[in-house]
């Protein structure tokens, strides 16, 4: 027997939705690990200004004892 339009149809856009649902999954998986990813690098950055900061701050108070 034939499948009827409407049941096909009905597959079709079953079929659609899951691959839709699946692209919004990989999507948020994506955006996800690249906000990991920029955090990491915020923190990373922000430990470095701070020891870059930290050093000067001691070479000015040597340079002025000497």
């Amino acid at each position: 027997m034939r499948k009827s339009t409407r049941l096909t149809a009905e597959e079709q856009f079953q079929a659609a939705q899951k691959k839709s649902a699946k692209i919004l999954e990989e999507r948020e998986l994506i955006a996800q690990e690249r906000a990991e990813r920029i955090a990491t690098l915020r923190a990373r950055r922000l430990a470095q200004e701070k020891v870059d900061n930290a050093v000067p701050a001691k070479k000015r108070s040597t340079r002025k004892s000497n």
